[in-house]
């Protein structure tokens, strides 16, 4: 599959991408970066079921155009080219399964230190994997912010004896028109004023803010508390403090004051009788107080 570019919307550079990032001068393994695919999650989980040696930690696969990309819930989308960055990284974090429900979150901080250092935009996390830029006007469910980015992070199940892999997918609109995007609660880091960003500048920080993240993380043994992330992630975090209404799996909805972030990574969401709820996973919309 191939890709068209234009001058306002360059190819990827991937020599340079290569020369920046991967060992001994950055910190990964291995970088693929491809013209065009239907979703980075779904071909490297698909990629490192087959062959998990070829894939070790550290390794990143990025696509200049991604036509089916895969969010939470099945939900779908296509980028134009040369406007989003999209990619997907493969952890192997040698740490307790359990541990795991935090890797969405610690995503999330990455891209938003990312976000923030590039495109110097007050970038934000809503709970459990979306990233949120200021907008001025509400939208229903979201409040005065937009969606520029996503998390979707899935375990690959890997022969016995050889360290779990998790492949963490993440996309950042970074250049699309109004006209180009999906819904009515996404932007893009050029609509929200991040005018000159490239996405060689945006994965460069990414790279560089998850190696710093799991590299804290996997010293303290998965602990995120311990780490202090789990601090970091709640100062970033838009959800805590708000009035949620949360879908349930299950199709069950829960309201409440989102009130903090469990030690697992949960969100504890307290509803008008005052008993808290421990949620792990559900859809969040944030909602006016009286809504």
């Amino acid at each position: 599959m191939t890709s068209s570019s234009s001058p306002d919307r360059p190819a990827l550079d991937a020599d340079a991408l290569r020369s920046l990032l991967l060992l001994p001068a950055g910190p990964l393994a291995r970088i693929d970066v491809v013209a065009r695919t239907g979703s980075t999650n779904a071909d490297l989980v698909a990629a490192v079921a087959a062959d998990p040696d070829a894939w070790p930690h550290a390794s990143v696969l990025v696509a200049d155009q991604q036509d089916a990309g895969r969010g939470r819930a099945g939900r779908g989308w296509e980028t134009a080219p040369g406007t989003s960055l999209t990619c997907s990284f493969v952890a192997r974090p040698a740490l307790p399964a359990r541990t795991f429900g935090w890797l969405p979150l610690l995503a999330g901080l990455g891209a938003v230190t990312a976000v923030r250092a590039t495109a110097g935009v007050p970038a934000v996390l809503k709970w459990p994997n979306d990233v949120l830029v200021p907008a001025g006007t509400e939208v229903a469910g979201w409040g005065a912010a937009r969606k520029v980015g996503g998390i979707l992070t899935e375990v690959v199940p890997t022969p016995t004896g050889v360290t779990p892999a998790v492949v963490i997918g993440i996309g950042v609109n970074v250049a699309q028109r109004a006209d180009e995007l999906p819904v009515e609660h996404a932007t893009s880091l050029a609509l929200a004023g991040a005018q000159h960003v490239t996405r060689e500048a945006l994965l460069v920080a990414l790279v560089t803010a998850l190696d710093d993240v799991a590299t804290r993380w996997r010293d303290a043994g998965g602990d995120a508390v311990a780490s202090g992330l789990a601090d970091e992630v709640a100062a970033v975090c838009a959800t805590l403090g708000t009035p949620v209404r949360v879908e349930l799996p299950g199709g069950s909805e829960l309201a409440g004051i989102a009130e903090r972030l469990d030690d697992d990574g949960g969100l504890v969401v307290v509803d008008a009788a005052g008993a808290a709820h421990h949620v792990l996973a559900g859809d969040v919309r944030h909602v006016r107080s009286g809504a």
